[in-house]
């Protein structure tokens, strides 16, 4: 069989990425300041970042030593590269065929009932359940009043790197994000094709220098927990243990709970929010 007649569909996907990138230029793709460069279009790690892979698994596919790419990461690569219907579909064609089976949907986290009532019944503690991702799942009342100035509460990662209240809420933002960051990759190394963090990464790859430059790190471990040092605007500054479990019967979930010393400044802190908190929900119709 001629090989130039009959392209090796492995090859031909690289060949193909590679040209759709090149033609793609970072301003269009959301990277601001990036500054002259030799070449026009995207780099290889650019590409990886904005998509949610690693570069050494991006540069496999454009070298053809990676047959197996999912749906989910060729629909990021997809977003990424801009494609229109008929180079999406040619995406999807030139794709090994193990690739091409249906899309898997994205899978929705729910949090257990009782989990959730066991939580709203701490009055004294915040405390919140996180996804895989993490996502928000579920937040008791104090945690609502201590995260209250965040315009982005949603996802942990989400409100570190894009909601400006991160800067004056945290007292060690950068520790705080380095922490989200790893704990990120560990699950990510777990499912490097989960369609959630692929979004999630190319997001905040795309709004966030500081999240590309700490994803672009391989964090060979994930820092430990230790006291949070916050200020909220209300109540002041507080010093919190934060402490992190995982749900076993559903794995992926953590319960978050954040303490503070009894008898401490910060225990008085908190009763104050809550009480705030607790006459405010009062007077609301």
């Amino acid at each position: 069989m001629d090989k130039h007649t009959h392209p090796d569909p492995v090859g031909g996907l690289g060949q193909f990425l590679r040209s759709r990138r090149e033609r793609l230029s970072p301003a269009a793709a959301g990277l601001p300041g990036v500054g002259r460069r030799r070449v026009p279009g995207l780099r290889r790690d650019e590409v990886a970042a904005l998509s949610g892979v690693s570069v050494s698994y991006y540069s496999r596919l454009e070298q053809g030593r990676e047959i197996g790419p999912s749906p989910g990461v060729l629909e990021a690569l997809a977003r990424v590269l801009q494609l229109g219907d008929e180079d999406r579909a040619e995406l999807f064609r030139l794709a090994p065929p193990a690739a091409r089976r249906t899309k898997s949907p994205q899978r929705v986290e729910r949090v257990r009932p009782h989990l959730r009532h066991l939580i709203e019944d701490w009055t004294r503690t915040p405390a919140f359940v996180i996804g895989h991702a993490q996502d928000l799942l579920a937040t008791n009342a104090l945690a609502d009043a201590l995260y209250r100035d965040f315009a982005q509460s949603d996802n942990v990662l989400r409100m570190l790197f894009l909601d400006p209240a991160a800067k004056s809420f945290y007292r060690s933002p950068e520790r705080a994000r380095h922490r989200a960051v790893a704990d990120l990759q560990r699950t990510a190394a777990t499912a490097p094709q989960d369609p959630r963090i692929l979004e999630l990464v190319g997001e905040l790859s795309v709004r966030s220098g500081e999240f590309r430059t700490l994803w672009a790190r391989q964090f060979s471990r994930v820092p430990p927990y230790e006291v949070k040092q916050v200020r909220h605007a209300v109540v002041g500054d507080l010093e919190l243990r934060h402490e992190a479990f995982d749900i076993r019967s559903v794995p992926g979930q953590q319960l978050i709970i954040l303490q503070a010393e009894p008898g401490s400044p910060s225990a008085d802190g908190l009763a104050l929010l809550g009480s705030l908190n607790a006459r405010s929900g009062r007077a609301d119709p």
